[in-house]
């Protein structure tokens, strides 16, 4: 059975890096798109970036020129490397493994990790 989990989130100050990693269990990595999706409290998850089976990108506007998604296919990993974070960057970050279209749906993806803190200080 696949399973993902994320890991690399943390607390950092508004203007900070972090890199956050997913791990996919099972050789079936190169077969779907990836996605990072976050929720913060009281909001509804909302999508963020997105990897399509051609290494196509997608990002929400909100983190366009600041996040970069980018996978390993040797190691099966995905990964989202964010930069000049923001405190409204704070929420629970989810990897997620995407079998439809689009890809900024929630609905697009059938297998959730368990999500991983970011916390953005101002």
């Amino acid at each position: 059975q696949v399973q993902l989990v994320e890991s690399g989130g943390g607390l950092v100050q508004a203007g900070g890096s972090l890199k956050l990693s997913c791990a996919a269990s099972g050789r079936t990595f190169g077969r779907y798109r990836w996605g990072w999706f976050r929720q913060a409290p009281g909001k509804e998850r909302e999508f963020v970036a997105a990897l399509t089976i051609n290494s196509g990108k997608r990002y929400a506007d909100s983190v366009k020129d600041r996040f970069t998604i980018s996978r390993d296919s040797v190691k099966d990993m995905v990964y989202l490397q964010m930069n000049s974070l923001k405190p409204e960057d704070t929420a629970v970050y989810y990897c997620a493994r995407g079998t439809s279209w689009p890809p900024d749906l929630a609905s697009a993806y059938d297998l959730w990790g368990q999500g991983t803190q970011v916390t953005v200080s101002s």
